[in-house]
């Protein structure tokens, strides 16, 4: 709700009401010249990641692609702003979501949103707080447009912080008109990432310093849920064509290894370590 109002309040940014409801809540839309696509601001009355039903026939709105702006926390309740796709690779899905199964995403959407949240104006406040990416994980899963969530974490108090609201909605603004360059300009592998911990470090730093974009990342200790399928449906997810599997090779220890690289040997896609690239 902070983001959302900081949204609303924007001096760059003007949003007006429109004459339609979705999820029972008015709907506003981007009324300057920030771009010929449409842009809309919703706002559910699911908790986010619960979210199973848009819902679309009851409104105007035909989305191409999502974002979604929450909360996040964690057990360190660390100070961070973070960008994730969705999904669930184990048999749980206690946060939202269908086990063993993945959202729809786009690897550009998601760099994007990773690269204008580190492309914003940090103030001194803010100084500790970090800027990360996590691991596919939690719902929603079947919805059938391309989503990413950007998060602001980890705790009440800094998900009250004014400055914090801000950057996030600058930042998923940002998002938007640099998915579209990054599409126009076509210079971005995209990747499937395989390994390593929640909060990706090889993967953030691909991400970050070479023209890599990634859409799934099943950490380290997931690697054995994986089979054929559901690698396909990786793959299949992910509104790009895949270039790379990625693979953190120190962050996979050798029995999944000799799980996951055979499955990977039967797509006709190259396999990378993250080291090598």
């Amino acid at each position: 709700m902070n983001i959302r109002e900081k949204i609303l309040k924007s001096k760059v940014n003007s949003f007006e009401e429109t004459h339609f409801n979705w999820h029972e809540n008015p709907v506003f839309k981007l009324k300057n010249d920030l771009t010929e696509h449409k842009i809309f601001l919703g706002l559910t009355r699911d908790p986010l990641i619960f979210l199973n039903d848009l819902k679309l026939e009851e409104s105007e709105l035909k989305p191409d692609y999502l974002i979604f702006a929450s909360r996040h926390t964690s057990k360190t309740a660390r100070p961070a702003f973070l960008v994730h796709t969705t999904g669930n690779w184990g048999r749980d899905a206690d946060f939202g979501g269908d086990p063993h199964d993945l959202s729809k995403t786009s690897g550009l959407l998601h760099k994007a949103g990773f690269i204008s949240l580190s492309e914003q104006n940090f103030p001194p406040a803010l100084k500790e707080f970090s800027l990360d990416i996590e691991v596919t994980h939690h719902g929603p899963t079947i919805l059938d447009k391309p989503l990413i969530f950007m998060e602001l974490g980890s705790s009440k108090a800094e998900w009250r912080i004014d400055d914090a609201g801000e950057i996030l909605a600058n930042a998923i603004l940002h998002t938007i008109m640099k998915y579209f360059k990054y599409k126009e300009m076509g210079d971005q592998n995209i990747g499937l990432g395989f390994g390593g911990t929640h909060y990706a470090p090889n993967f953030h730093r691909l991400i970050r310093n070479k023209h890599i974009a990634m859409s799934f990342i099943c950490p380290k200790y997931y690697i054995q849920e994986l089979d054929k399928d559901f690698i396909e449906q990786m793959v299949n997810n992910t509104l790009e064509k895949v270039d790379y599997f990625l693979v953190d090779w120190k962050g996979t220890n050798s029995e999944d290894k000799k799980h996951l690289i055979p499955l990977l040997e039967e797509f006709d896609i190259p396999i990378k370590k993250t080291k090598d690239m």
